[in-house]
This record gives structure tokens, C-alpha cells and sequence, in this order.
């Protein structure tokens, strides 16, 4: 695993990821797993990146189908961190809440591997479901990961292709490997 201090300094992490388990623990989210960028760094060696990713699954009132992340930015903006557009700042780092959009980031979000943090556990959305996103997203960036990860041998090249051909990216995949695969 590549350090994330490298993205960001050790106490600023550890101070993030404490404040997100708190707010798990309070009930502000349920499960949750980092995501992005940063999630690709527990796999692949560390890059630059401005912000960290969190995937959550947010609590319902009974009755309610609406999904807002308000309670996460009141529950925040009283433990002191800022709201910075889309962002909230837990420290000095920019953190995006995202819902899952689909049955793939779902997917993600119930498969994420538990892993420990400088004592502080936490989790992380598995190297085959971030490729699977990625490739879905499909920005350049995303390709530029998506052969970071195959050039380090970082996926279970198996897994991921069950995970494509359930969520109808395998004909994706096909055309990513004859545009970027040396193979």
C-alpha cells in the first residue's frame, strides 16, 4: 500500500478519518468507504490529489425515500469544519460525500475492504471496483489509473471482469484495451 501522507500530512489524515468513524459512530452516515484518488493510493503509489472521496450510505428517516447530505454539513460545520462548495473541509482536507449513482458504486460501497490507517480503521473500495468506476466515469484521468493499475498488476484481472460483464462495462473494457492496452 502507497502512503496517503504523500497526498496529505499524517496528522490531517488520521484527523479526517477520525471525524468520518465519529460520524459513522453517531449515525450521521452509515457505511462509508473512501473512494477516488485516494482510494487508488492503498493500491498503487501515491499521486497528487485535492481531495478525498468518501462513498457513503446515508440513514433514512422511516417513511422518507429522500437522500439529502445536509445532516452530514450541519453535523460538520458544529465540529468546526467549513463548507468549501461541494467540499467540506475536516482539517485541512477538502472531503466530497458522494452517494452511490448506481448499482455499481453500490456494489462498491457493500464489497469495501476493511483496512487499517496509522491505528485507525477504516475502508476503501476494493482495486476492481475503483478500476470498474473509473472506466465508467471514463475521464482521461481515470484511463491514466485504469493503466497504472494494470501496469502494477494491482486488480484481480478475474474479479474485474466479473464486475464489468454484471454492470454491462465489458464492452468498455474491450475498446479501453485496444485504445490504451499494450497486451
Amino acid at each position: 500500500m502507497a502512503s496517503v501522507d504523500h497526498v496529505q500530512g499524517k496528522t490531517t489524515v488520521k484527523t479526517t478519518l477520525d471525524m468520518i468513524n465519529r460520524m459513522q459512530a453517531d449515525g450521521v452516515i452509515g457505511k462509508y468507504a473512501i473512494g477516488g484518488a485516494v482510494g487508488v493510493i492503498f493500491y498503487l503509489e501515491a499521486f497528487y490529489t485535492e481531495d478525498l472521496d468518501i462513498f457513503v450510505i446515508l440513514p433514512t428517516a422511516p417513511g422518507s425515500s429522500v437522500m439529502s447530505l445536509s445532516p452530514i454539513h450541519e453535523y460538520l460545520k458544529v465540529q468546526g469544519c467549513k463548507v468549501d462548495g461541494e467540499r467540506i473541509v475536516i482539517g485541512d482536507w477538502p472531503v466530497q460525500f458522494l452517494l452511490p449513482q448506481g448499482a455499481l458504486e453500490q456494489a462498491a460501497l457493500d464489497e469495501a475492504v476493511k483496512t487499517d490507517y496509522e491505528g485507525i480503521p477504516t475502508y476503501v473500495l476494493s482495486a476492481e471496483h475503483l478500476v470498474a468506476i473509473a472506466l465508467k466515469t471514463g475521464r482521461a484521468k481515470d484511463y491514466a489509473r485504469i493503466a497504472m493499475f494494470l501496469d502494477q498488476d494491482a486488480v484481480n484481472m478475474e474479479k474485474l471482469n466479473s464486475i464489468l460483464f454484471q454492470h454491462g462495462l465489458d464492452s468498455k473494457w474491450e475498446r479501453f484495451k485496444s485504445k490504451f492496452s499494450e497486451e
